[in-house]
């Protein structure tokens, strides 16, 4: 899967903003009224701050179990034992051990899992994540073009002889991919379709009702860049009111600039068919409010964290936070860095309301036995 907000405001600093974030400590997209981050927290240099883990770890709900289970299934599929993250060395049977005091505990709510937190030092190094949401959209296609459904969704093609692939701008502009046989499925809206490659996957209705599911398949290569970010460095929308939703309208208000600006993000994402439900990059189905994007760098796919998640009213105002355990079962291309993780809120537009609002900050740990 690949992510919304996340990428829409992806931490990519260039130029006079590198001095900007050096006084700010976040990029100065981020930097926004009631953004939930903690100024006040200490500083520090490494990665992981190892801490006891909070008394009272919030009871998750069966779909949690699911997730777990699946989890389990991805740690003994692969074939990584060890892991080195700058100052935290642990292994492969570590994360499994994680996952077993966890099910032991969710048998038995009276157990104590033994299990330590690691705080990871977020986008500032003071334990400040930025914690955006993506979702599952649902989208009208046809099996063929018509005058309305003319946009594309692709398979993965070949590289060019020289292993590269064509940009966004040469696929959806110039017809780089024209006559392949790669299209899945054709669109009513180039604007859907990039949002779509945001998400990493997708539902897909044809004309007769019938619908597939989209997954990952697959990336060009080719740098992200965040409309987001462009936007804001541009002046057109101010960093408090950048959402998927602004974003959206903009493009509406600007038709005559829509190649220029989807052009700034040369990625572009390819679609595979055949699941069933929404599958992350660790080949297991993403569970709504638990599944998390990360950058495996420095979070492994397959551990288990706890996050203490912001919380927002119907306006998008922060409200609270709270303490979740969150499933690492997922990565995107806009995730980078120990700043930074993406919460899968599930499928359809409820789901796409709440992700659209996410881009606050909070704290996230990471679980190893004690």
């Amino acid at each position: 899967m690949h992510t919304l907000l996340n990428r829409v405001l992806a931490a990519v600093v260039v130029g006079s903003v590198l001095t900007a974030c050096s006084t700010l400590e976040i990029d100065p997209s981020n930097d926004f009224p009631n953004n939930g981050r903690d100024i006040s927290a200490q500083k520090r240099e490494v990665l992981y701050l190892e801490e006891r883990l909070i008394p009272g770890i919030p009871q998750p709900d069966n779909s949690f179990r699911d997730g777990l289970t699946s989890q389990v299934r991805y740690l003994n599929k692969i074939k990584t034992p060890d892991y080195q993250f700058e100052n935290l060395s642990f292994t492969k049977s570590d994360l499994l051990k994680t996952t077993e005091e966890l099910q032991r505990w969710l048998e038995d709510s009276s157990y104590l899992p033994n299990l330590s937190a690691h705080q990871i030092k977020g986008q500032d190094q003071r334990g400040n994540v930025q914690i955006t949401g993506y979702y599952v959209p649902v989208m009208q296609v046809s099996h063929v073009k018509t005058d309305t459904y003319q946009y594309p969704l692709y398979r993965k093609p070949q590289p060019n002889p020289d292993g590269s692939f064509p940009t966004r701008e040469e696929i959806d502009f110039e017809g780089a991919l024209d006559g392949k046989g790669l299209e899945i499925a054709y669109t009513a809206s180039l604007v859907d379709n990039f949002f779509l490659h945001v998400q990493g996957s997708g539902v897909i209705e044809y004309e007769d009702g019938t619908q597939a599911l989209l997954s990952w398949g697959g990336v060009n290569g080719h740098a992200y860049r965040s409309l987001g970010k462009e936007l804001i460095e541009r002046g057109e929308i101010d960093r408090e009111h950048i959402s998927a939703q602004s974003i959206r309208q903009w493009l509406a208000d600007h038709p005559d600039r829509l190649r220029e600006l989807l052009s700034t993000n040369p990625s572009y994402l390819f679609f595979s068919e055949g699941n069933t439900r929404p599958v992350g990059a660790a080949n297991v189905p993403l569970t709504p409010l638990y599944s998390v994007a990360v950058d495996p760098n420095v979070i492994p796919l397959g551990s288990v964290l706890l996050g203490e998640v912001p919380i927002l009213d119907e306006t998008g105002q922060l409200i609270r936070h709270e303490f979740r355990l969150l499933l690492a079962q997922d990565k995107g291309g806009a995730i980078k860095g120990p700043g930074h993780i993406d919460w899968y809120q599930g499928i359809g537009e409820e789901a796409h309301f709440h992700a659209g609002q996410l881009k606050h900050f909070g704290r996230v740990w990471l679980l190893l036995p004690r």
